[in-house]
């Protein structure tokens, strides 16, 4: 679309929790945006998003290919199950639309590699959902890293670690909708925070193991109530260990249901020559200096004076103003297609190693 049009035009395809809590809300706050078409396989949520969200025309599909076949719109953000991501997007990017599509990139490396040569061939914007690295903690840990004040950043760790915090609803527990549980589900928010501020894209070899412990027992306490374990296919946790080409180490730890004490989502801890830094509690830098040891911590808080606080945009509405802007000014995207390929390649790559025992080696 040329810069001088300032209204684009958005088709929502999947309506479930992921586009309820994300991105229509964000996409509405933003004024050059229109939701003009809204698709779901259940009527209902279709009828009901465009009604909260949509124009006044706005149209209602239950078959996403019809959404496609609207020339007038512009962008298609996908928040379906796992499973389509990569259908779907394919086909979307070749009718012509810029795409957004939810995380994980798809459920298989076969799709995620589908999805980027069809984003080369189209010559259409495509990005994927990993609004952590929007965060205020995010950005500034990465402008220390990009900097050079961790130095050779050479070990590090992805932590998405759970207590008890099993998803019910939706087809969470389905592992053929899926593909996975917790390691999909959230572990890959933090190895592509954890890749993210290495700027390493490069894994030589990846083993793994993954652990349906919890998940077929009855009664569980859990932060959503307790799941049903005859419909519970997917790991409860799963763990990986990645060696990159350059020697960097990262450990990758995962889990819906754990005992442990040590909670943790979509955070990184990452050790350099020069320093290094955690997001336990809350981002901590660490170093040496005139021989001494420091830790600081920056203060985040956008307040100051007496009775405000002030207003913090949340990532997700970040996320959809950077995106959108990356389509009406041509800019660089922030979540690059071939960087979260990786990310899908190295989540395969520890399911495949924990089903054969075996590592898995990278061309």
């Amino acid at each position: 679309m040329s810069k001088c049009e300032t209204t684009v035009r958005v088709g929502i395809i999947g309506c479930g929790g992921i586009a309820n809590g994300k991105h229509m809300p964000a996409l509405s706050r933003l004024k050059n945006v229109q939701m003009v078409a809204f698709c779901d396989i259940v009527p209902e949520r279709a009828e009901k998003a465009a009604k909260d969200y949509g124009t006044e025309d706005a149209k209602v599909y239950t078959d996403y290919r019809k959404l496609l076949e609207d020339k007038t719109i512009d962008v298609v953000h996908v928040c379906t199950p796992n499973k389509s991501h990569a259908d779907i997007t394919v086909d979307a990017l070749e009718s012509g639309k810029h795409v957004m599509c939810e995380k994980p990139m798809a459920k298989t490396a076969e799709g995620a590699r589908r999805m980027v040569e069809a984003a080369k061939r189209t010559g259409k914007k495509l990005t994927i959902g990993y609004q952590n690295r929007y965060r205020a903690d995010s950005q500034y840990l990465y402008k220390l890293c990009r900097r050079g004040d961790l130095g050779e950043i050479y070990f590090a760790k992805a932590h998405a670690i759970r207590r008890r915090a099993v998803p019910t609803w939706g087809v969470f527990l389905n592992e053929e909708e899926q593909g996975g549980g917790p390691l999909i589900d959230i572990g890959t928010h933090a190895l592509d925070l954890t890749l993210w501020m290495m700027d390493n894209y490069e894994p030589k070899y990846v083993v793994g193991n993954v652990y349906q412990k919890l998940g077929k027992l009855k009664g569980q306490a859990n932060a959503w109530g307790p799941w049903d374990p005859e419909k519970y296919t997917v790991e409860d946790s799963a763990f990986g260990f990645i060696t990159m080409k350059n020697g960097a180490t990262i450990v990758l730890e995962s889990s819906w249901a754990l005992n442990t004490l040590q909670e943790g989502e979509a955070i990184t801890t990452l050790c350099g020559t020069e320093g290094g830094a955690d997001m336990w509690d809350g981002l901590r830098i660490n170093g040496e200096e005139f021989g001494r040891l420091y830790v600081t911590k920056p203060d985040f808080r956008a307040g100051g004076a007496a009775y405000f606080e002030g207003r913090v945009e949340k990532e997700g509405d970040v996320e959809a103003r950077l995106w959108i802007d990356s389509i009406v000014n041509d800019t660089e995207l922030v979540v690059k297609p071939e960087q979260t390929l990786v990310v899908t390649e190295i989540l395969e790559a520890i399911y495949t190693s924990a089903k054969t025992g075996k590592p898995v080696y990278f061309e």
